[in-house]
Formats: structure tokens, C-alpha cells, sequence
């Protein structure tokens, strides 16, 4: 089951404590049952290449409920590849968002959080400057994380899509600077836990020789790669068709060091499973959605068939033509192509008939990550 984001997720938090009893002129009723209280809240903010992000959430069972969200593009890492620095007018627009995300934390009074940046502050000469002026300028204190600590929150994001038949999984996820694939042999954990030992793999560095009935770390990589920069990369190309091209070979030949089970990934035990922008613009276009949906979207299944037609409708539309698509959104439509680029490659070297679909990704994960360490998720042991 998916993170649940009911009806007025935007709305405030209106706790309402224990009803206590007045002296009025009308016959004395009992008293009513003082309400339990409600969990406390949890907050993770991912500042990355392109985007600052925020969810604000309760524990809700096994998985959580969205009381509050932010999302807005910053574009932080413009300039970036050319000048090994972060310019003045993202950081401009980044402070700007952070201030709305402390307003928002403030409001809910939230005591439980994990902020962090990403790619574009890792990458960056001035990067723990920046840092250093958000903690002066907004009060909020932001980590900058490993690459691999990212990708291990983005496993964790994706617990709940994993196939109880599935034994190996190739978690997938393309962001604005980078792009992190993680592989997971699950032969040895029974089917029935398979989730739940995935939620449990946000503390402490990637295994790769566990113990029994644990999930294997075969391998992982972070591609100094992302929508946005492989952009950059190829930006003086004009023909479309031909910067798509060489985007995607390119991203290919970056994936030398990284071949788990390369030639034995064709049956049914095996699953990918892709959390980005990119990914979900790609399910919204196969379902023709004229208004994205995340509850059709999230956890929707896609074959390597199905990926390629959809990718090539796009590339054919062209870039006016994808401006003016609707499912593509005009936030996105100058980088779905370096992103569709990036996930061509991977179809093309590992061809697979399940790829599920994940709307959730770094900050899913870091709500996951905290509340399971404070035990406030109902996981079997």
C-alpha cells in the first residue's frame, strides 16, 4: 500500500486535545473519552540538482499519512558542469524555497525531520558554503549525503512495490545530477518478508555479505549522470534525434563498471523497479492521462515494449511538440528527453516484462528510514 496523501493534505495540522466539561444551565452529560493522541509528525526535505522537496507526515501502520508538502523548481545546479561552482540566482531561488519549508515546519511544530541536499551541493566547490549560509539565512540545518546513503533511501522508498516472487531487484533512480542503481539478490529471504527486509536496510553502509535471510547487496553505482546533466552534456547538439541518441549511449557507457548478472536477468524472478520524474512522466504518457493521477501511476507496471513506444512518441513530437503535451508538463519538458535517455539505456541492457513504477523516491524514504528507527511503523519482526 502506498504512503496515503488524503484530502487536504495542504491543510493545517488541527489537533484537538481532551474535551473538558463546563458548568452550564443544560442537564450534566458524562463526560466524553479523552481522544488518544495523534502520532507525532515526521519531515524530510531533499534539496537536490533541480528540485527542493518536503513532505510533512504521520506513521499511519506500516505507512504513513501526508499531513503537508512542498515542492519547487530551483534548478540549483544551473551553471554547475561549467563553472564547478553554485551560482547566485539559484541559490537566490533555493534560499527562498528553504524559507517556505521552515514556515511550513514551524506551523506543524515538527520535531522529527531529516533535511538534505543532494548531487548538486556534493559536486560543488562552494557546496558546504552554501550550506553554512542556508543553516545563517533560514535556521535549517541540511546534511549533505553520500551518494550512497541516497541510494539506499531510495530502496527503502520502494519496500512496498517489491513482487513477493521477485528474487532479484534492480532499484533505479534517475535524478537532476546523478542517477543511483542498486541490485539486490532476495533469493535468500523468504517471500513473505521480502518488503520488510528492504525497509530495514536504511541504517549503516550497503552489505554485500549479509547474514541468512537477509537481503545481498550484489552491487551498486551512482552515475555522476542526471536529467540535467547529461543535458548539459550534450547541449551544442541540434538535431534532436541525434542528441537523444548519443545522451543515451553515452549514459551506456558509463554502466562498464556496474554488470550483476548482465547475462541472466531475462525470467520472471527478476523486477526493476524506477523512481523519478522521468519514470512517472513516462507511466502518465503509456496511461494518456490528460491530469497526472499518482494513484494510477504509483505502482503501475511497464515492460521494456511498452517503455521504448512511449519514449519514441515523445522523441517524434519533438521539442515543440512535447512543450504543448499536457502529460509531459512544461516544468519538465526541456530534460524528459535526457531522462528518457538515461532509462533507454537501462531497458537496453536489461531488458525486463516487470518494471514497476515508483511516485516516491528520497524523502519517501527518509520518512521511512526515521519512523522505523523510532519504531513508529507496525513492521513485523
Amino acid at each position: 500500500m502506498p504512503p496515503e496523501r488524503p484530502a487536504g493534505a495542504d491543510a493545517a495540522d488541527k489537533r484537538t486535545g481532551p474535551a473538558h466539561s463546563a458548568v452550564t444551565s443544560r442537564p450534566v452529560q458524562a463526560p466524553r473519552q479523552s481522544r488518544p493522541s495523534s502520532p507525532p509528525l515526521y519531515a524530510a526535505l531533499d534539496l537536490g540538482t533541480n528540485s527542493c522537496r518536503m513532505l510533512i507526515a504521520r506513521p499511519k501502520g506500516t505507512q504513513f499519512e501526508v499531513v503537508d508538502s512542498f515542492s519547487k523548481a530551483v534548478e540549483l545546479g544551473t551553471g554547475l558542469k561549467t563553472s564547478g561552482v553554485l551560482s547566485h540566482r539559484p541559490m537566490q531561488r533555493t534560499l527562498q524555497a528553504l524559507r517556505i519549508c521552515r514556515s511550513k515546519l514551524e506551523h506543524h511544530r515538527v520535531g522529527n525531520m531529516r533535511l538534505v541536499a543532494t548531487e548538486a551541493c556534493r559536486r560543488a566547490r562552494n557546496g558546504n558554503d552554501f550550506m553554512r549560509r542556508v543553516r545563517n539565512e533560514t535556521g535549517l540545518r541540511l546534511d549533505v549525503i553520500t551518494a550512497e546513503e541516497e541510494a539506499q533511501l531510495a530502496v527503502v522508498s520502494c519496500a512496498s512495490l517489491i513482487a513477493p516472487e521477485t528474487e532479484q531487484l534492480l532499484v533505479i533512480d534517475i535524478g537532476g545530477g546523478s542517477t543511483e542503481l542498486v541490485w539486490i539478490d532476495l533469493s535468500r529471504v523468504p517471500p513473505a518478508g521480502r518488503r520488510n527486509a528492504i525497509m530495514r536496510m536504511h541504517d549503516g553502509a550497503f552489505v554485500r555479505d549479509p547474514h541468512p535471510g537477509q537481503p545481498h547487496v550484489v552491487d551498486w553505482i551512482s552515475v555522476p549522470l542526471g536529467v540535467a546533466t547529461l543535458k548539459d552534456y550534450f547541449r551544442e547538439v541540434d538535431d534532436d534525434a541525434a542528441r537523444f541518441a548519443l545522451m543515451s549511449w553515452y549514459f551506456e557507457e558509463q554502466l562498464e563498471a556496474f554488470a550483476p548478472y548482465r547475462d541472466d536477468t531475462a525470467h520472471k524472478a527478476f523486477q526493476i523497479i524506477g523512481t523519478s520524474g522521468t519514470i512517472t512522466t513516462v507511466a502518465a504518457s503509456y496511461l494518456r492521462l490528460k491530469r497526472y493521477d499518482r494513484n494510477k501511476v504509483d505502482g503501475l507496471v511497464m515492460n521494456s515494449a511498452q517503455v521504448d513506444a512511449v519514449i519514441r512518441e515523445s522523441l517524434a513530437l519533438g521539442p515543440i511538440g512535447r512543450r504543448q503535451d499536457p502529460r509531459i508538463g512544461r516544468e519538465r519538458h526541456t530534460q524528459i528527453m535526457s531522462g528518457a535517455a538515461i532509462l533507454t539505456a537501462l531497458m537496453r541492457v536489461w531488458p525486463t516484462e516487470r518494471m514497476s513504477v515508483a511516485d516516491r523516491g528520497l524523502r519517501e524514504g527518509l520518512l521511512y528510514a526515521q519512523m522505523s528507527r523510532d519504531g513508529a511503523l507496525g513492521l513485523e519482526s
